[in-house]
C-alpha cells in the first residue's frame, strides 16, 4: 500500500515538473501574446489624433464567452497600439506573426489588418499613433471595391538611398467570405521565405529576394533607363510606310456608293400597294378622363395591319438595295517596308544608383503592434495576437484558442444553412460561389481578379443574375487560358488586303481599299424592306 502511494506521488510530481517544463519552453518561444481576456484599457493606447473617432470596446465574440477587441461603430477611423517591452529583432531564426479576426457583420469596405511598428523617432508617444507611424510589416485582410486581399507588405530601407520602400507580396489570397472567426498567420523563415496561412492552411508562399514574389522587388534592378537620354529627332519608328510611288488608278471611283438599287428586282405577286402597314386599333376607346382641350384630339393607337400578315408586303413597293460591284471605297497607297526604320526607340540603360546586393534582408525590429484602419462595417473583433519564434507554438495556439471557437461557429452555420430538400439549390449555390472565390485566387487570373470579384459580389446580392455571372467568369477563364495556350492575339497585318469581287483587280500593286470590312456581311440580295411609320402610344 505504501509503495503504491509513493509511486502515485512520484508520478504526480513527474507530470507537474514535465508540464511546467513544457510551459516554460512554450513561453520562451512566445515574444508577445494578447488574449484580451482582460480589458485592454491601460495596456493598449488609443490614438488621440483627431481623425480617429472610432470607439474600441472590450467585448465577447458572438456566441462565445471569449473576449476580444471590438470595432464598435461604422464608418469610422480607428487606431490603437501596444508597445512591446523590448524591440524584437527579425534578423535571426523563424518569426511567426499570428492573430484572429472575426467579421461578425461581414466586410464590404474596410481593413482588418495589423501593423508591426518599427522603433519610432525620439519623443514619439503611443497616443500619437496614426497612418504616418512607420511600420516594418503590415499584415491582414483588406476589402473594398475591387480590392480583396490578405495583405503582406514589407517596408524596407534601401541601404543606398536610405529611403523606405513598401514591397507588396504579389497575388495574395482573398479574404474568407463569411462571418466566422479566422486565424491569419505569416511565417518568416531564415531561408528568406514568407508563408501566409489562413486557418492553418498555406495559401501563399514567396521569397523576399524574388522579383516574381514582391512588387516592387526588394533588390532593385542593376540598370535603369537613362532619364536624360532623348530620342533623336530623325529616329523613325515606323516599320511600314505608304508607298510614295504608288498612284491611284484612273478607274478608281472613291465616290461610288456602297449600295445601289437592284434593277432586276420585281415586285412580288400579291403585294398590297394600297394597304398601310399599320392601322388604327378598332378596339381602342377614348379614356373617360380624356380632355380634348388639354390632351388634344384623341387618336387610337396603331396596330399591325392584319391584311399584311398573309401578303408579301404592304404599302408603296420600292426596289431593294444591293451591293455595288463598282464600289471600292477610299483609295490608300499600299504599305511597304520603311527603308529608314530603326526600331522602337528606348533610352539607353545606365547603372542604377539605388541597386544593392543582398543575401538576407536586414529587417527593422518590431517595437509595437498597432491596428490602424478605416472601415464602413462595425463588429470586427480582433483576438489572440501572437508573435513567436516557433511554428509549433503558433499551431498550438490555433488548436487551443481558435479551433474550438471555429468548430462551434461552423456547426452553427451548417444548421443555419440547412434547407429543405425543395431548396437544396441554395446549398449548391454556396458551394459554387466558394469554388469561384478560390478560382479568383489563381495567379494567372490576377489581372482579371477585381472584375471577377465584383461580378461575384453582385451575383450574391442578385441571385437572378447568378447564371449569367458564372457564364461570364467562365468566358474570362477560357479566354485567358487560350491566350496562354496559343500566345494571345495575332499581330495585325500591316498590308490591307484588297476586297473580293471587282476590287480584286486592284491588288496588283495599284492600291488597296477599305471596302472589305465596310461591306462585310452584306447580302447580295436583300429582301424588300418595309417602311415603318409606327407612332408611340
Amino acid at each position: 500500500m505504501e509503495a503504491r502511494r509513493v509511486h502515485r506521488l512520484s508520478s504526480a510530481v513527474f507530470l507537474l515538473v514535465f508540464s511546467s517544463l513544457v510551459f516554460q519552453i512554450r513561453a520562451s518561444n512566445v515574444i508577445f501574446y494578447e488574449s484580451f481576456d482582460k480589458s485592454f484599457e491601460g495596456r493598449w493606447i488609443t490614438s488621440e489624433k483627431d481623425d480617429y473617432k472610432g470607439v474600441w470596446k472590450h467585448s465577447k465574440s458572438d456566441g462565445h464567452e471569449d473576449y476580444g477587441l471590438l470595432v464598435s461603430e461604422k464608418a469610422k477611423k480607428y487606431a490603437i497600439v501596444k508597445e512591446l517591452d523590448e524591440n524584437y529583432s527579425l534578423k535571426d531564426g523563424t518569426v511567426v506573426l499570428q492573430y484572429e479576426v472575426r467579421l461578425q457583420d461581414g466586410l464590404e469596405c474596410g481593413g482588418a489588418y495589423l501593423k508591426y511598428l518599427r522603433p519610432q523617432e525620439a519623443g514619439w508617444k503611443a497616443k500619437e499613433f496614426d497612418n504616418e507611424s512607420p511600420y516594418t510589416i503590415m499584415f491582414g485582410p483588406d476589402k473594398c471595391g475591387s480590392t480583396n486581399k490578405v495583405h503582406f507588405i514589407l517596408k524596407y530601407k534601401n541601404p543606398k538611398t536610405e529611403e523606405y520602400v513598401e514591397h507588396h507580396l504579389k497575388y495574395p489570397p482573398s479574404v474568407p467570405n463569411d462571418k466566422l472567426t479566422h486565424v491569419y498567420t505569416a511565417i518568416l523563415t531564415p531561408d528568406n521565405e514568407v508563408r501566409i496561412l489562413i486557418d492553418g492552411e498555406e495559401k501563399k508562399k514567396g521569397n523576399f529576394l524574388s522579383a516574381e514574389d514582391f512588387e516592387p522587388a526588394l533588390i532593385p534592378s542593376k540598370t535603369i533607363p537613362d532619364p536624360d537620354d532623348k530620342k533623336p529627332e530623325d529616329w523613325d519608328e515606323r516599320a511600314k510606310i505608304p508607298d510614295p510611288d504608288a498612284v491611284k488608278p484612273d478607274d478608281w471611283d472613291e465616290n461610288a456608293p456602297m449600295e445601289i438599287e437592284d434593277e432586276d428586282a420585281v415586285k412580288p405577286d400579291g403585294w398590297l400597294d394600297d394597304e398601310p402597314e399599320e392601322i388604327d386599333d378598332p378596339e381602342a376607346t377614348k379614356p373617360e378622363d380624356w380632355d380634348e382641350e388639354e390632351d388634344g384630339e384623341f387618336e387610337a393607337p396603331k396596330i399591325d395591319n392584319p391584311k399584311c400578315e398573309a401578303a408579301p408586303g404592304c404599302g408603296e413597293w420600292k426596289k431593294p438595295m444591293k451591293r455595288n460591284p463598282a464600289y471600292k471605297g477610299k483609295w490608300h497607297a499600299p504599305m511597304i517596308d520603311n527603308p529608314n526604320y530603326k526600331g522602337i526607340w528606348k533610352p539607353r540603360d545606365i547603372p542604377n544608383p539605388a541597386y544593392f546586393e543582398l543575401d538576407k534582408p536586414d529587417f527593422e525590429p518590431i517595437a509595437a503592434v498597432g491596428i490602424e484602419i478605416w472601415t464602413m462595417q462595425d463588429s470586427i473583433l480582433f483576438d489572440n495576437i501572437l508573435i513567436a519564434n516557433d511554428e509549433k507554438v503558433a499551431e498550438s495556439y490555433r488548436d487551443t484558442a481558435w479551433k474550438p471557437k471555429f468548430d462551434v461557429e461552423k456547426e452553427k452555420q451548417k444548421k443555419e444553412d440547412a434547407v429543405p430538400e425543395s431548396n437544396a439549390l441554395a446549398g449548391l449555390h454556396k458551394k459554387v460561389f466558394d469554388l469561384l472565390y478560390k478560382v479568383a485566387d489563381v495567379p494567372f487570373l490576377e489581372p482579371h481578379k477585381p472584375k471577377i470579384l465584383d461580378l461575384l459580389e453582385k451575383a450574391e446580392k442578385q441571385p437572378n443574375i447568378t447564371l449569367g455571372v458564372i457564364v461570364a467568369i467562365l468566358i474570362v477563364i477560357l479566354t485567358v487560358f487560350f491566350k496562354i495556350l496559343f500566345g494571345g492575339k495575332k499581330k495585325v497585318r500591316s498590308v490591307v488586303e484588297a476586297p473580293t469581287g471587282t476590287a480584286d483587280q486592284s491588288a496588283d500593286g495599284q492600291g488597296s481599299s477599305g471596302a472589305e470590312k465596310e461591306d462585310e456581311g452584306e447580302k447580295e440580295d436583300a429582301a424588300p424592306r418595309r417602311r415603318t411609320n409606327r407612332r408611340e402610344t
